[in-house]
């Protein structure tokens, strides 16, 4: 396959000729943002199957013939895991191409296991290994060499084959409509904007706290939230996830005890102490009412946990009838909200709602009953009400 470096216009315009008219691009990109709050993108990778590209958007201030054809709806993209290649264009268009077909969530329902990276899914569908040497490369120097330019170009080279096959095979298997909600979830914007004041729900060691204590980190993490956006830098820059939740189990009402919280530096004290300690006093002054819930799994009874676990070993089986990992299905946080009787979760739409969902969802209506025969669990209709 010829495989081309594009760095000018006149390039760019010669690609998108060669690609136009094409069924589908297989798309990837190379960014950082070990810096910044947003990737830079560094390199876009495409393929046809006949010509693929590896074009320098350091080089190129104008993509737009490429991004016509990236945003043409007639085309599929094809990407892998392709949820921050997508932000990336998001933030290039402010809107999202369509229609995309994601190879990592095809190998989840084919059984090639949860969120397999590329390098294994093609050795396992097409029996190539892939050059990895070049994973730790700083994208934003040039020169690139060309054994740099060659493995970029492999991540799309390969993906068209790869999309081939696994196309292939949904349609063998009946699944081929099976991920139509998850490619439409990856094409909404509303996937990758999340509101300051929900930020707070991604900080590990948050289930160490309760009540005010949470009040507290979600306004401190929403402040820091908007400050990264607002400097464009990463989040931990601004301050790191530790400080917040320990600010938050303090709750220090002045700049006295601010200043004693172990690991806050002293410029993020100097320069935001008076910020901090005023988030703090705000969520104090909540009413208990609205302080936020992090866990609703705390009030499941024992009764509702021992459900839970009936149904975990349903969606091992169930999963492991039709070769897909229960770990893709639904975690057990999606089967505790199931219980407490939360309806709007992934579990129960999609290909989750008709391989495994809509039978958990009648187990816990009463509507179907569960057995043990020769080491298996059995579903049966409920003969009267529980």
């Amino acid at each position: 396959m010829q495989t081309l470096y594009v760095e000018t216009p006149q390039a760019l315009d010669a690609l998108a000729e060669s690609l136009r008219g094409s069924p589908w691009l297989a798309l990837d990109t190379e960014f950082i943002r070990e810096k910044t709050f947003r990737p830079q993108l560094c390199l876009i990778q495409v393929s046809n199957g006949t010509v693929s590209a590896c074009v320098d958007p350091l080089a190129i201030a104008d993509l737009t013939p490429l991004l016509d054809l990236i945003y043409d709806p007639a085309i599929t993209k094809v990407m892998h895991a392709g949820h921050q290649d997508l932000e990336i264009f998001l933030g290039l268009r402010g809107e999202l191409p369509r229609p995309v077909f994601d190879t990592q969530l095809a190998a989840t329902v084919l059984g090639y296991g949860d969120q397999v990276g590329y390098g294994a899914l093609v050795r396992q569908v097409l029996g190539v290994e892939l050059d990895k040497a070049h994973t730790r490369t700083d994208w934003m120097q040039r020169p690139l060499d060309p054994e740099q330019l060659e493995y970029a170009a492999d991540d799309v080279v390969q993906l068209g084959p790869l999309y081939l096959r696994l196309l292939e095979q949904l349609e063998a298997k009946g699944r081929r409509d099976w991920l139509d909600e998850d490619f439409a979830a990856l094409t909404d914007p509303r996937t990758y904007c999340t509101p300051p004041d929900e930020a707070w729900l991604r900080i590990k060691g948050a289930g160490k706290l309760k009540g005010m204590q949470l009040a507290a980190l979600r306004a401190l993490t929403g402040w820091r939230e908007a400050q990264a956006i607002a400097q464009d830098k990463p989040r931990r820059w601004i301050l790191k996830d530790e400080i917040l939740v320990e600010l938050a189990r303090q709750l220090p009402d002045s700049l006295g005890k601010l200043g004693r919280v172990r690991g806050l530096e002293a410029g993020i004290a100097t320069r935001h102490g008076a910020t901090l300690v005023e988030l703090i006093a705000g969520a104090k002054r909540l009413p208990a009412a609205e302080w936020p819930v992090l866990d609703l799994a705390e009030r499941l009874s024992a009764s509702e946990e021992a459900v839970v676990d009936l149904l975990t070993g349903l969606v091992r089986q169930l999963g492991a009838d039709q070769g897909v990992s229960p770990a893709a299905i639904a975690g057990r946080r999606d089967l505790e909200q199931l219980v407490l009787g939360n309806t709007d979760l992934p579990l129960l739409h999609g290909w989750r709602g008709v391989l495994v969902g809509h039978t958990l969802r009648a187990v816990v209506a009463g509507e179907a009953t569960v057995r043990v025969c020769k080491g298996r669990l059995l579903l049966e209709a409920a003969t009267q009400a529980p």
